[in-house]
């Protein structure tokens, strides 16, 4: 167990945070969240003793013992099973199978094992370190960010070890859906404070949203009687047979508590720029192989069509060729055989990583957006600035001084001052907070255009996934189906799995052979069978819909009804009342978003599968 009390923590006039008090009992395991900026990454820091605070205490019992990933790579073994076994505690110095499993679940195979630790890219350094500390079993595990060095693979095996961690465990990630499924606990930062609570992070931000709500309520309660007490004070204060009521009403003006209005938290803002797309295909890839010219192909004879509008997520495990498939989309790499077709209408929009590489160190924020768009005035450069999080001077910064995050969020701009009709991204969630996740993930369904994305994240793969393009450890390959089809298919489990998927229609939805080989009437007979299982598919998603939609007209109706009746109590200074429509108020919007929530996920769910079921009249007709 862990207790921090009263703890506080400025840089220079900036205060990070003040008060912050919370504590990690015996096996919780606590979400740490809060925007980028305010001060998670410090916390670690100083629960380490990295870093120093101003004021307060953190208390520990004697012995307890913190681990944490070491960003500093200094590796004294000859191999990495060697180095791995650093971690182990005096008593299991022996226990190299332990090792083992935990660096096959990162994803070293065998044969790395008696690899020397400087043959790997930085990213497998990070996750050896990781390795270490895992192994060492700490009273407190600090995880800061661990899933971005990892592939999807890795991340779906660290969610289970962590899972079964016997110990406490305070978790950084950007990641909402890994960490809602990890965590007890969420504590945030917020507003320079910290607020524990039992739950994810959906209950965290619930509570936060009340809390402000009821603050807000509050602070025009006080407001409106401060005024109606000045009013009473100044309109008798010279009537002597009033003057204790006066006096009475003057001590209660001083004793209230004053309360400021809350500021706005600014979050990212993200919406992308579109150019007009009016044809049905985007591009075309025939036959595409690529390989390094010391190394085997990364990926050959792959094939596919990619049509307007669609979301292809390309998924696998590191270093098999995700990121370079993006590039030779792109243009910036050649293949080794193949081609691509691109529609003359196409405009692409890239977000690469290593793109940071092409700013200039001395331009400013702003400079860079206004060189990344002819068309693009001061206001409008200084407007996508302020959506970047560099408000006022900060657009002034120059890019030499900015942080890597900094400089992704400066091409993220960047591109969202471009018009483009696809979008080509590469883990475009590093660098970002949870907020800035959600508002991107919201951006992207909001877009038009075709998107081709590289991402771990599994949220974006359920929310965004029309196909799939997998890297397994046999070749890369189209999968005809979202992210669930493909986890039902078999997914990370099964490879086999994922080919099957390839040659078995979806039982669910009647497969539609080959038109040319069928008959007039054996054509009418499919599309006859297609249209009534849709029909009876559909039925009960759209009776989902439109019970959502009854129940929240209704409530939306009684909703208005009770805010008039509020504005009443309220004139009638009726306390009583107040409480109880405030009450009835607050459930009425409780099932309007629960309601809301549930019609949106069955209308993700009917697109879906009315996407599929035109596929397949689509490719009866030919």
């Amino acid at each position: 167990m862990i207790s921090i009390d009263n703890l506080g923590k400025s840089f220079g006039d900036r205060v990070l945070f003040d008060g912050v008090s919370f504590k990690i009992n015996s096996k919780e395991r606590v979400g740490l969240v809060g925007r980028n900026g305010h001060g998670k990454s410090t916390l670690f820091r100083i629960i380490i003793g990295e870093e120093g605070y101003d004021e307060g205490a953190i208390t520990m019992p004697k012995g307890y013992r913190i681990g944490h990933v070491e960003q500093h790579i200094q590796f004294t073994e000859d191999t990495v099973l060697a180095e791995g076994m650093k971690g182990l505690m005096p008593t299991e110095k022996g226990h190299h199978w332990k090792v083992e499993k935990i660096l096959v679940g990162l994803g070293f195979t065998d044969g790395d094992m008696v690899r020397s630790p400087h043959d790997f890219s930085g990213g497998f350094q990070v996750r050896l370190n990781l390795a270490k500390v895992l192994v060492s079993e700490p009273d407190l595990l600090l995880l800061d960010e661990p899933t971005n060095y990892l592939d999807i693979t890795s991340i779906r095996w660290i969610e289970n070890f962590l899972l079964a961690w016997p110990h406490e465990l305070m978790l950084i990630t950007h990641d909402r859906g890994f960490m809602d499924k990890i965590v007890t606990h969420t504590v945030g930062i917020h507003r320079k404070k910290a607020r524990k609570i039992p739950g994810n992070t959906e209950k965290y931000y619930e509570q936060i949203a009340q809390d402000e709500e009821i603050y807000e309520k509050t602070r025009l309660n006080d407001q409106r009687r401060e005024k109606e007490i000045r009013l009473f004070i100044s309109r008798f204060r010279a009537k002597a047979r009033l003057a204790n009521m006066v006096q009475s009403r003057i001590k209660t003006l001083a004793k209230m508590e004053k309360r400021d209005k809350l500021e706005a938290v600014r979050g990212l803002e993200f919406s992308f720029r579109e150019k007009p797309f009016k044809a049905k295909q985007v591009l075309n890839a025939e036959n595409l192989s690529f390989a390094w010219q010391t190394g085997r192909p990364l990926f050959s004879a792959l094939s596919f069509s990619i049509l307007a509008g669609e979301r292809i997520c390309v998924v696998g495990k590191n270093g098999k060729g995700k990121t370079t498939l993006l590039k030779v989309l792109a243009g910036t790499l050649d293949t080794l055989s193949g081609k691509i077709t691109y529609n003359p209408q196409v405009e692409t929009g890239v977000f690469e990583q290593t793109n940071i590489q092409s700013l200039v160190d001395s331009r400013t924020v702003e400079e860079e957006i206004l060189n990344a768009q002819p068309d693009i005035d001061r206001q409008k450069a200084r407007n996508i600035c302020g959506a970047m999080m560099f408000e006022g001077d900060n657009a002034l910064k120059k890019v030499g001084v900015l942080s890597g995050g900094e400089k992704s969020r400066v091409m993220l701009g960047k591109l969202l001052v471009t018009p483009v009709n696809l979008l080509m991204l590469d883990e475009p969630t590093n660098h970002l907070d949870m907020d800035a996740c959600d508002a991107l993930l919201a951006a992207i369904d909001a877009f038009d255009g075709a998107v081709i994305m590289v991402t771990h994240n599994e949220m974006f793969l359920h929310a965004l996934a029309d196909r799939l393009i997998v890297f397994d450890d046999q070749r890369a390959h189209m999968f005809d189906g979202g992210y669930q089809d493909f986890l039902e298919a078999g997914g990370w489990g099964d490879d086999t799995a994922i080919t099957r998927r390839q040659d078995t229609p979806d039982t669910r939805i009647p497969a539609a052979p080959t038109p040319s080989k069928l008959t007039k009437k054996e054509l009418r007979r499919l599309r006859s069978e297609i249209i009534t299982e849709k029909s009876r598919v559909l039925k009960p998603v759209e009776d989902i819909i439109a019970d959502a939609e009854q129940i929240i007209e209704t409530n939306e109706a009684l909703l208005e009804q009770l805010n008039q009746e509020m504005v009443d109590a309220s004139q009638a200074g009726d306390g009583k009342r107040i409480g109880e429509l405030s009450q009835k108020i607050r459930t009425c919007q409780e099932i309007i978003e629960t309601r809301f929530i549930e019609m949106e996920s069955a209308d993700e769910k009917r697109q879906r599968l009315e996407k599929k079921f035109a596929k397949q009249l689509a490719a009866l007709d030919g």
